[in-house]
């Protein structure tokens, strides 16, 4: 990090109210390869959590805080973990939760949320007897307040659902696509954002909230403003791709990239839902400080990326059940309607209406269901894993380990809940369970 970079991200963390950047600790000696975080522990003090990485080589790091929410920001040179790993920490008093993200190719960075503001230290500590390379995190509560494990059986407040904002693609003055036909794009992603509308809200624990709701224009920023409005957990926005070559075919799923695009086409593709706003005669949702840009990017983006990519690759997986795929990965690229602080977002294509046989598909009732079906599916995969602290989706009784004979209505009966919702926290799509799966019970 440059210096002039180093001093504006100083100002602008103490503007927001933050203490500045806390110590850096850094080793005296630079080690070879990466280091590999091999275990997170976690213990509960009077007044501070403590969070203990289990390494297998010295790491260089640093930390900082940001406000408005309030997070913690670890940096780790040159360090890698398994995927899934910061999972394993549990929510309580001080940590909502914890994100992961890859700086500059190969290093890591671990962004902590928080329920309120605190006081971040950290050391390492050199191996000793069967212990290796530790780094120690301590997360202190400045009003010294202990802290104790959220409880799933009995919550505090009531719960609340998870908010996914649905962007039909372009609307009114911007018709998107023709297809050969004369389908516009604009007609097919409404008419698909309702449909996943009725999907979204016919599972407990998910609400559903349009962009537009007819055939109206709006600007590439005011989408991102109706998503923040609608204290959103998920974007998709909804599109329907077109190509000289009427042979193309095939669904995609795009992140955004904050460094070049995943191809080629990625590129043109963002290049052209970006210039919309510019072509309708708005102002790009740019920003104009360079400087300014890279840092917020780096600071609310990188977390909210990987979650992202996470989100893509569930809803991808389901698409190809009903559709083929165009790109077997979700693919990266500057999309400005994905430039959504905090927001996991993805943008689908969902078919190509270039492509005579695609068009027929996607006019079609009845293949725009099974595709909002397929969305729905995807999109519970990913909250039954990472439902936001606080939700329905997020909270569960206790776990119950199927057993032999035993069935959905069994459970339910046992649990004094529904199929229904063993169905939806569980993101379970058929009634067929295994023994020795694990269910979680919900929240009645």
């Amino acid at each position: 990090m440059s210096k002039g970079r180093r001093k504006f991200l100083k100002q602008l963390v103490s503007v927001s109210g933050a203490a500045g950047l806390s110590g850096t600790s850094a080793l005296s000696h630079a080690v070879a390869g990466k280091a590999q975080i091999q275990d997170i522990r976690l213990s509960k003090n009077e007044g501070y959590v403590r969070l203990v990485f289990d390494l297998d080589k010295s790491v260089q790091h640093s930390i900082f805080t940001l406000h408005k929410p309030e997070r913690v920001v670890l940096d780790l040179k040159n360090a890698s973990m398994s995927h899934g790993m910061v999972d394993m920490v549990q929510a309580n008093s001080l940590i909502k939760g914890i994100r992961s993200g890859i700086q500059n190719g190969h290093d890591l960075r671990l962004v902590f949320d928080l329920h309120d503001q605190i006081t971040p230290r950290s050391f390492l500590l050199a191996p000793s007897g069967k212990a290796g390379h530790r780094l120690v995190l301590d997360l202190h509560d400045p009003e010294k307040k202990s802290v104790k494990t959220i409880s799933n059986k009995v919550p505090k407040k009531k719960l609340r659902d998870v908010i996914i904002a649905i962007d039909a693609g372009h609307g009114g003055r911007d018709p998107g696509a023709t297809g050969r036909s004369g389908t516009k794009e604009k007609t097919i992603t409404l008419q698909m954002a309702k449909k996943l509308e009725k999907v979204i809200n016919a599972q407990r624990g998910m609400k559903a909230v349009l962009t537009r709701k007819d055939d109206r224009y709006l600007k590439l920023r005011q989408r991102i403003e109706k998503a923040h409005k609608h204290n959103a957990d998920m974007m998709i926005s909804i599109h329907a791709d077109s190509f000289p070559d009427p042979r193309a075919r095939g669904s995609s799923i795009y992140a955004l990239s904050v460094n070049g695009a995943s191809s080629e086409m990625a590129r043109m593709l963002a290049e052209k839902e970006n210039a919309s706003d510019q072509l309708h005669g708005d102002v790009s949702v740019a920003f104009d400080d360079k400087m300014l840009k890279e840092v917020l990017v780096d600071l609310s983006l990188t977390g909210t990326i990987q979650s992202s990519l996470d989100v893509g690759n569930e809803v991808l997986k389901q698409i190809g059940t009903v559709n083929r795929v165009h790109k077997k990965k979700v693919q990266q690229a500057g999309f400005a309607v994905l430039k959504t602080p905090n927001i996991p977002s993805v943008l689908l294509e969902t078919a190509f209406i270039s492509n005579p046989r695609e068009e027929k598909n996607l006019r079609s009732s009845a293949h725009q269901k099974k595709v909002a079906k397929a969305i729905g599916r995807g999109v519970n995969s990913y909250f039954q894993r990472k439902a936001p602290p606080g939700t329905w989706l997020s909270e569960a009784i206790t776990d119950y380990k199927v057993k032999p004979g035993d069935n959905l209505s069994v459970i339910a009966s046992k649990f004094n809940t529904s199929v229904d919702s063993l169905r939806a926290r569980n993101a379970l799509q058929s009634n067929n369970l295994s023994a020795g799966q694990v269910l979680k019970i919900p929240v009645s």
